[in-house]
This record gives structure tokens, C-alpha cells and sequence, in this order.
């Protein structure tokens, strides 16, 4: 597509403000133009996530537990009204900005979508994100980085199950791996097995060849184990969770835990590395990227420091680990897991029908442009 072909207008969800889904309106925007460095991507594809309806619902403080607030760790809010959010895209290059090469035009390719704070360093301590700091993919169009929109030919890969791939879930995934030394050996507990960060750390797990548990409810065992956990421990039977790792594990411990969850359940995931210290290799690890089941969690500060456990709070990764996943995702070491596709003017639906999932969900949905639906949408849309 020449850039005269673009249109001045293009449709987009465009966030309004902190609230429930009816901030979210559906409308005509100018289309964005490509600048230095930029290219202009047509989206076929972009993941829900978690953190989309946190950041609309204003659910991250930190200091006090009741704060609606936006995600601030640069210092000040970058999450401003109207914002286009949308993290996880996929979609084709149509136009270049000054200084980038023009064969790139008609790549699809895949966002590493973290806006980073300075060029090239192995911590990302002020994480920003497109969908947030910067409008995403719940539209049309958008503009980004050359440099992290991310060439994946893979013709195996329809777009919707490359998005589902996505760099929020996966590279969150892997940072928390990363933070917590995951060794080949060690057994691992992942817990929202069935979400995407969860589905992205069972197999993370296995091609650094750790053994990944999964927590999750036991209809989704079957799926879990197929992707490649060792076995699913039943997250409704908490009361006797170290008695479930002993048995799938036969007695030993884990050695670290990925944990999503929070609230009370996080004691029990400390009990599983500590009964048995005499038989470990290296110190517990819990890496924390999640509070799905609560956002406070009383812990014994005596069991963290006479027990030695090491707590890695994750947010975001470093370029280095995304560049490692996309050369995983090019070599095929890694599958989407795919639960369904929602036209972008359905997404009022497709946010109430991520709060709800139930027992037959697992791993991520999509949101397609209205316009390319019938290509990239339809074939997964959701029936059931």
C-alpha cells in the first residue's frame, strides 16, 4: 500500500477515561502517520491482557490498596485520556518514516510493545508499554518502532495465533524465569495455568529444560499436560496443596514457584519450597507478576528471611529477551495457544467475557479490526 492509499480516518476503541467498559468508544480517529524511525503497521490482530482492563479500571496502586490509580513507575501517570489501548500486535507494514528502509513494506511482524526508557540495558526498572504510555492496536492502524516490530514470516502462524504469542504474556513469562535463575532440573510451579503468562511459562519451562506444574482447575488438566506440564495440581483442594506437590513429585520440594495469584494462596506456595530444605540445590524463589486472586497477601517475615526465600517482583523484561523469544517463535519451539477471536467493535463483549471465563478457557483472545475479520478474525471466531 502507498502511503496516499492510507486513509485520513480510521476507526479505533479509544479509552476515555478510568472506569467500567463504557469508557471504551467505538469511533472515527485520524490515522496516524509514520515517523523518523517509525513504521506504519495495519493491524490484523492484537491480544487481550490482563493488564488492559487494570490499567481502564485504574486497579495498580501502591501505596494505598483502595488507590484507582494508573500505572506510574516513571514517575508520573503516561496513561492519558483518550488512549487507544492494545498491547500485543500483529499486523503489515504499509508505510516507513524517514531513515527506515522501504522493503519493509508488507512484512507482518509481531511488537516487542515495552517502550523503553533508553536504548540497551539488561533491566527495564521505568516499564511503559504500547496500549498505555503510547496508543496500541485497538485499531486500524498504528505507528511504532522499527526496530521492535519484529519480522515473523512463519507461514504455519495465522496472524490471530501469532498475536496470541505476544510479548506481554510471554515476555513477562520469561523475565520471571529469568529473575529467579530457572535452571534445567528444577521444578517449577506455575500458577493461572491456564491464562497466557501461565501457558507461555509451561512451555518457557520446558525449552530450558525445567519441569513446569501447573495449578489450575482439573478440566483443564488434560490441555495443560498436552502442552507441557508434568502434572496439574487442583487449586480448589488448597487446603492440602503440599501434600499434592509430594505426590507429584515424589517428596521433594519445589524449587521455585511463578506466581500469579497472590492473596492467601502464596503461603502455601512457600510451604511447598521449605519442607524439606536439607534436599535443596538453591535458594526458594518466588517470582511475583500477578495478584488475580488478591492484591495483598499477609506473609510471616520470619519465613522469608529464616527460610531464605528470594522474592522477584516482575514487570516487563529487557530487549535481550524478547529478541530471544522472537528467534523461538521463528524456529518453532514455540505454539500459540489460541481460545478465541472478537471483532473490534464487539470488545465491550470480549472484556466482559474475559472476567468471566470459565472452565473451558485457556490461553488468550484476540481483538481483530472489523475490517479484517473475515481474513484474520472469523476462523477463530469464538462458539461457544
Amino acid at each position: 500500500m502507498n502511503e496516499g492509499a492510507i486513509p485520513g480516518m480510521m476507526k479505533a476503541m479509544v479509552l476515555t477515561g478510568h472506569g467500567d467498559v463504557d469508557k471504551l468508544v467505538y469511533q472515527d480517529v485520524p490515522t496516524p502517520r509514520p515517523q523518523p524511525g517509525q513504521v506504519l503497521v495495519k493491524v490484523t490482530a492484537t491480544a487481550k491482557n490482563n493488564t488492559d482492563r487494570k490499567a481502564r479500571e485504574g486497579l495498580y496502586p501502591t501505596k494505598d490498596k483502595g488507590d484507582v490509580t494508573s500505572f506510574a513507575m516513571g514517575g508520573k501517570p503516561t496513561l492519558t485520556f483518550p488512549r487507544i489501548q492494545g498491547a500485543d500486535i500483529v499486523g503489515h507494514v504499509v508505510a516507513v518514516g524517514e531513515g527506515v528502509d522501504e522493503s519493509r513494506i508488507g512484512e507482518r511482524g509481531l511488537l516487542d510493545f515495552n517502550i523503553y526508557a533508553d536504548e540497551r540495558r539488561d533491566i527495564n526498572l521505568t516499564p511503559d508499554y504500547y496500549g498505555h504510555g503510547a496508543d496500541g492496536g485497538y485499531a486500524e492502524y498504528v505507528a511504532l518502532p522499527s526496530d521492535q516490530f519484529h519480522y515473523i514470516p512463519n507461514p504455519e502462524l495465522a496472524d490471530a495465533e501469532l498475536a496470541s504469542m505476544g510479548m506481554c504474556s510471554y515476555q513477562t513469562a520469561y523475565h520471571m524465569m529469568t529473575s529467579a535463575r530457572i535452571k534445567a532440573g528444577e521444578k517449577v510451579l506455575v500458577t493461572g495455568a491456564s491464562g497466557g503468562v501461565g501457558t507461555a511459562l509451561i512451555q518457557l519451562c520446558r525449552i530450558v529444560g525445567a519441569i513446569p506444574y501447573a495449578l489450575s482447575q482439573q478440566s483443564k488438566a488434560d490441555e495443560l499436560k498436552a502442552l507441557g506440564a508434568e502434572a496439574v495440581l487442583d487449586r480448589s483442594d488448597m487446603s492440602r496443596f503440599e501434600e499434592q506437590v509430594k505426590e507429584v513429585t515424589g517428596g521433594a520440594p519445589l524449587d521455585a514457584v511463578m506466581d500469579l495469584a497472590g492473596g492467601e494462596m502464596t503461603n502455601h506456595f512457600i510451604d511447598a519450597m521449605i519442607f524439606d530444605m536439607n534436599s535443596r540445590q538453591d535458594y526458594p524463589r518466588l517470582s511475583i507478576a500477578g495478584a488475580s486472586a488478591d492484591n495483598v497477601t499477609e506473609i510471616m517475615w520470619t519465613r522469608i528471611y529464616l527460610y531464605q526465600v528470594q522474592i522477584f517482583g516482575v514487570s516487563h523484561g529487557t530487549r535481550e529477551e524478547a529478541e530471544q523469544l522472537v528467534d523461538w517463535i521463528r524456529g518453532g519451539q514455540l505454539k500459540p495457544v489460541l481460545h478465541a477471536a472478537f471483532k473490534l467493535s464487539d470488545l465491550h463483549d470480549a472484556e466482559r467475557y474475559f472476567v468471566n471465563r470459565g472452565s473451558g478457557y485457556l490461553g488468550k483472545i484476540v481483538i481483530v479490526p472489523d475490517s479484517e475479520w473475515p481474513e484474520y478474525g472469523q476462523p477463530f471466531a469464538r462458539t461457544h
